[in-house]
């Protein structure tokens, strides 16, 4: 659901959920999820936790929990098992239109329905704490795809009738 690499998702805690704010136009909640940033990089990152809203549904599951979130039917962490090998398993026996599914599938699904929306690519980037740089890297078939779509309404509808321009002074 938020596009978060694996490794991110395992370090998730409860007290990471927020309940959010309400906006004053929809009168609904704007729960978020304060999702630890990727070890990925150079340097130490000054940053921790970036938010990344979730829908409401997700925090009412999510409400009161506390310690690590994601955790395996006997509560130890998953942090500790092969997620992707996990993931390959779990996804074997479905019908799918690739012939192998990576646990990267959710993160690429979620950046291109984002970008498919028409969420600007600088957040895409920040919700999914990667750079803009890397998503036109890997999903400009995607982004050129759609650009018609977002720019045909921007374009201006020639006029039926021709206007004449005379120069100054000339009396038609």
């Amino acid at each position: 659901m938020t596009g978060a690499r694996p490794s991110q998702l395992l370090r998730l805690q409860g007290e990471d959920v927020k309940a959010g704010f309400v906006d004053p136009k929809s009168k609904r909640r704007q729960p978020r999820l304060m999702m630890p940033v990727s070890r990925k990089g150079r340097g130490k990152k000054k940053i921790t936790h970036r938010p990344v809203p979730i829908p409401e549904s997700l925090a009412e599951r999510l409400k009161g929990r506390t310690g690590t979130l994601l955790k395996r039917p006997g509560r130890d962490s998953w942090a500790k098992t092969n997620l992707p090998h996990r993931f390959e398993e779990a996804t074997k026996d479905l019908a799918l239109s690739q012939p192998r599914v990576t646990i990267y599938a959710l993160r690429h699904t979620s950046i291109v329905r984002q970008l498919l929306a028409g969420v600007p690519i600088r957040v895409v980037a920040a919700l999914h704490d990667t750079s803009v740089l890397m998503i036109e890297r890997n999903y400009s078939e995607y982004i050129a795809d759609h650009a018609d779509e977002l720019a045909r309404p921007t374009l201006l509808e020639t006029i039926a009738e021709v206007i004449t321009l005379r120069p100054e002074g000339k009396s038609s």
